[in-house]
């Protein structure tokens, strides 16, 4: 598969990806190296890893950053209370204690965790590691082994290797900066906030039967309102979910309904402030600018 057949079955997949990101995604799963891609909130980076799953028709495991993140949340744990009680049983069976701390420190009584599981599949899955930045410093350190050589080492049972590479995307909304170390073992690409053209293309690929001068007033609003000093500036998503508000809304102009339009923008702003900010003379102005 050639990157500009690897963009095209994103589109089919209703993902449109611009010529740079097809490119460096074609190169990572060429190379068998994890991706990262960065940006801001609501660029879909995260929507990238689970158009490749349906791509490829394969697992899609996620890993969800944050703050304390550690091996048992990512990698893997035991199972405290199966072991606790096979160790009563054998007790009471009269068991050596060697055969009995054998016994639980095996795989029975591992449970598996995103990363572990990824590397364990048969067929190769797509692994998100979503929000990287989230994460603690340290936690990258648990990265490193397994971005490197594909490999978990478990000091009771040894190092597990991977049965099939995944397919691994981090993402980041650059909220700290991340390690040379752990960038340095990525595919880099960063992700925009799309242009007017790829935009456009989204929203009609998600809606085909959006008329054509109501996608054109959305994505021309949209594109305006992220120039505004805003907190949160809204992303693929709240452009999606307004437009399906004023589809439901029966608004076919933006222009035609002031206070309705006013009241839809729920949709594409987060904070008290944004929408403080976006007044009805605000969102007046770029709905007459957009038309």
């Amino acid at each position: 598969m050639s990157w500009q057949e690897l963009e095209n079955k994103l589109s089919e997949h209703s993902y449109i990806a611009n010529q740079e990101l097809a490119m460096a995604l074609f190169i990572a799963l060429k190379l068998e190296r994890p991706i990262l891609l960065e940006g801001e909130a609501g660029v879909g980076k995260t929507q990238v890893a689970k158009t490749l799953s349906e791509v490829y028709e394969t697992e899609l495991i996620r890993l969800q950053c944050y703050e304390g993140l550690d091996s048992a949340a990512s990698i893997y744990e035991w199972n405290y209370q199966r072991q606790l009680l096979s160790i009563r049983a054998s007790v009471d069976a009269g068991s050596e204690l060697n055969d009995v701390e054998s016994r639980i420190f095996s795989r029975t009584y591992l449970m598996e965790r995103p990363l572990l599981r990824a590397i364990q599949q048969q067929n190769p899955p797509v692994l998100l590691i979503d929000e990287i930045d989230r994460a603690d410093e340290e936690f990258e350190a648990f990265l490193l082994e397994i971005l490197s050589d594909f490999q978990i080492t478990i000091p009771e049972i040894g190092t597990i290797s991977a049965t099939s590479k995944p397919i691994v995307i981090l993402t980041s909304n650059g909220t700290r900066n991340l390690s040379d170390a752990l960038r340095r073992r990525c595919i880099y690409n960063y992700v925009p906030y799309p242009d007017r053209r790829t935009e456009l293309a989204i929203l009609t690929k998600r809606f085909p039967r959006l008329s054509s001068n109501l996608a054109q007033q959305i994505v021309s609003f949209v594109q305006s309102i992220r120039k505004e000093d805003l907190e949160k500036k809204p992303g693929i998503a709240e452009m999606l979910d307004w437009t399906a508000a004023l589809s439901g809304l029966g608004i076919n102009d933006i222009t035609s309904d002031p206070e309705a339009l006013q009241a839809s923008l729920v949709c594409l702003l987060k904070t008290q402030s944004d929408l403080y900010t976006v007044s009805t003379e605000v969102s007046q102005r770029l709905a007459n600018g957009a038309a």
